[in-house]
């Protein structure tokens, strides 16, 4: 345990309705979810504040905020060049920040 605030990489927990729509998706679009976290994991700041805070990320994502008025609030992560997205909270606690995922959609 440290003593100070943990950073990357992050925990990631899903809902169950998010791990449950995760896993009937196809084998490509759970590749395309991984290569997401992956980068939610690893990012300095979860919530990309900023400007071009989100700019490390490939072409294809993008990451913005489920409501504008809510700044620490849920953020959305598009994927698959806006064809699917997950939504998610970072919960920032000294101990044990972590990412959940409560939505993911995939058309």
């Amino acid at each position: 345990m440290t003593n100070g605030f943990m950073g990357p990489p992050w925990q990631m927990d899903w809902t169950l309705k998010a791990q449950a729509a995760r896993d009937a998706l196809p084998e490509h679009v759970r590749k395309m979810i991984d290569a997401a976290r992956a980068e939610l994991v690893t990012a300095d700041d979860p919530y990309f504040r900023g400007i071009n805070a989100d700019a490390g990320l490939s072409e294809d994502m993008l990451v913005e905020p489920a409501r504008s008025s809510d700044p620490k609030g849920p953020r959305i992560l598009h994927f698959d060049n806006g064809h699917g997205w997950l939504k998610y909270t970072f919960v920032r606690r000294t101990e044990d920040p972590q990412i959940v995922v409560e939505e993911i959609f995939w058309q």
